[in-house]
Formats: structure tokens, sequence, C-alpha cells
């Protein structure tokens, strides 16, 4: 049993490839699009 399985993804195969590249896609996504956000408001025009 992985690491992976035991933390807050209790599933089987939480530690398959597929799985963590779009959890890594989906939290960089996030991360992106809240700074971008944060520069329009900062700096509205």
């Amino acid at each position: 049993m992985s690491d992976l399985d035991r933390g807050i993804m209790k599933f089987k195969g939480a530690d398959s490839l597929k799985v963590v590249t779009i959890s890594t896609v989906l939290l960089l996504g996030a991360i992106a699009f809240l700074i971008f956000w944060a520069l329009q408001v900062a700096y509205a025009t």
C-alpha cells in the first residue's frame, strides 16, 4: 500500500499517474487563476 492510499485520497489507484496528473493540473490551475484574479483586482484601472 502506498502512502497516497492512506491520506485524504482513500481509494484504490489513488497513486496512479493519471489521478496524480489530473490533481496536479487542477491544483496548479486553481493557483494560477487566483494569482491572475488577485492581480486584476489589485491593479484595476
